[in-house]
Formats: structure tokens, sequence, C-alpha cells
């Protein structure tokens, strides 16, 4: 697929910058207090008439980059992420797994990019039906594209967690030529007031591998394990399946109960690196 006019102008924009702050860590809420010091930089997109913002992260004084992981975070997926007086800011979204746990997948030249809802979409419904529409994967290609300018032509996984599944497997669907790979992370399967969730259908387009992770004890009614695991088969896709947690808490579909992998965030997201380096990844994980 070609870039539309509108990821070239996203581009463009970039190149005389609109928003982009290096910034202070962002706020830990974090099930590892060990976690090791971030690069962290928010860097705002233009496309057309709004704008996408990211959460760049990489290791402290890394210069040379390969790979890219953009994460697409549950409920709501609006976190208004922004800089404010130096202080990176990001509503509601700093306890997802992908966002806690970001740091698990930065092996040398590794980048992760939290990616945000579009300004224009950052209250009332961030809609399924939305994350599906040729808008969003401009906006997806348009983030993808100023990456690319900013840190070389990147090799890119697409990772979902929850409802940020519908997201991931829409951008992926839409995001030719820069996706090489999906993760889908306690994929929501089942429909809610937003839309539908993921099903077999939504694989449809996908030219890339897919990734199925789901908890075994997932409490999550709208992410249910068989159903994830069923997808997983009906699609050919590989299963991840893990088991185990630690400190567990919260709502059944929180980011600290089993439905975010609490205390299992390092070995789950080691296999899915492992599977971004390699194409295989483990059957199960456990404690």
């Amino acid at each position: 697929m070609t870039q539309s006019g509108g990821t070239a102008r996203a581009v463009a924009a970039l190149a005389v910058t609109l928003w982009c702050l290096a910034a202070q860590p962002l706020p830990a809420q974090t099930a590892d207090p060990e976690a090791p010091a971030l690069a962290d930089e928010v860097i705002v997109v233009p496309v057309a008439d709004h704008t996408i913002s990211v959460l760049v992260t990489h290791r402290p004084g890394a210069t040379r980059f390969t790979h890219a992981v953009a994460i697409f975070p549950g409920a709501p997926g609006q976190g208004r992420l922004r800089a404010e007086n130096g202080e990176i800011k990001y509503d509601n979204q700093r306890g997802n797994p992908l966002v806690r746990g970001r740091h698990y997948f930065l092996e040398d030249g590794f980048v992760t990019i939290v990616v945000d809802a579009p300004s224009d979409n950052q209250t009332g419904l961030f809609s399924h039906s939305f994350r599906a529409s040729e808008r969003y994967g401009e906006d997806i290609r348009a983030v993808a594209a100023a990456i690319n300018k900013r840190f070389g032509d990147l090799d890119w996984t697409f990772a979902g967690h929850s409802e940020g599944t519908v997201s991931a497997i829409n951008a992926a669907r839409m995001a030719a030529p820069y996706v090489r790979r999906v993760v889908l992370m306690s994929t929501m399967t089942v429909r809610n007031f937003q839309g539908g969730g993921v099903s077999a259908a939504d694989f449809r387009g996908i030219k890339v591998p897919v990734l199925v992770v789901g908890h075994r004890s997932d409490p999550c009614r709208f992410s249910r394990y068989e159903r994830a695991k069923d997808l997983a088969q009906e699609t050919k896709s590989i299963f991840l399946s893990v088991s185990g947690a630690q400190n567990g808490r919260g709502d059944a579909c929180g980011a600290f109960s089993e439905h975010g992998f609490v205390g299992m965030e390092e070995k789950t997201f080691k296999a899915v690196l492992l599977w971004i380096r390699s194409g295989r990844a483990p059957a199960d994980v456990s404690e």
C-alpha cells in the first residue's frame, strides 16, 4: 500500500517538528520496582487536521535502532499523552502491562512506541469501527513513517493488549509495508459498548505472522482464554499460554489481574521477544 497524502504531509511536518519534547521519565506505575532507567520522549505527529501522540522509549544513550514495537494499550486507549513543563503526562494508561513492562523489549536496537488515540478521539467513543477505518490506518502509517524518518528503517511489531488488540489487528491490516508481525495479548473477543472486538474475520488481509497470548486464568469476560485459543487455531496463528500470577489486585479486566499478566510480565514479554527475533515461541510460560 502506498503512503497517502496525509502520511506524506505528516512526514514533511515532522521535519519542522510540530512537537518533539525530551522529557522526564514517565512516572512509574509498575509491578517491577527495579525497572531500569528509560529514555522517554513524546512525539506528536500531525495528520491532516488532527495529531496523534506517541511515547517513544529506548535505552539511555542508544544511538542505533533496528526494531520498533508499537504498543496499543487497552481501555480506554485515550491517554491524553503530552509533555507539560518537562514532565510526561499520560492519563489512565500507565498501568497497562505493555506500557509498564515495555522495558523488557528494550534489547540492543529496540525502541518502543506507545500509541495514543488521535487528538480528535480523546473523548467519547474510541470505537472499534473507527479503529477499522481507513482514517485510522492513515494515522498509524503516519506514525510509522515519522518514526522511521527519525530512527531509520525499522522492523515493526504491532502489539496490543485487551481492547488495544482491536487497534493492533486493524492497524496491521492497513499499515503495510511497515508492520512485520502482530502480537495480541488478552485478546478482546467479546463485544462491548464500543464494538465487536476481534474475530477471525479481522485477520483477512493480514499478510504477516500473528502471535496470540492468553492467560489461563484471565478473569475478564471480554477476553476469555479458550476463545483466544480457538481464535489462534482458526486463523493458524501461534498461541502462547501463560499461567501464574503474583500480587494480583483490582478489577477482573484491570491491568493488575491475570488479565494484565501481573507477576508474569518478564517471562511473558521475553517469550514474545524470542518470537519477534526468531519466529519461535514456547507453547507455555509459567512460574
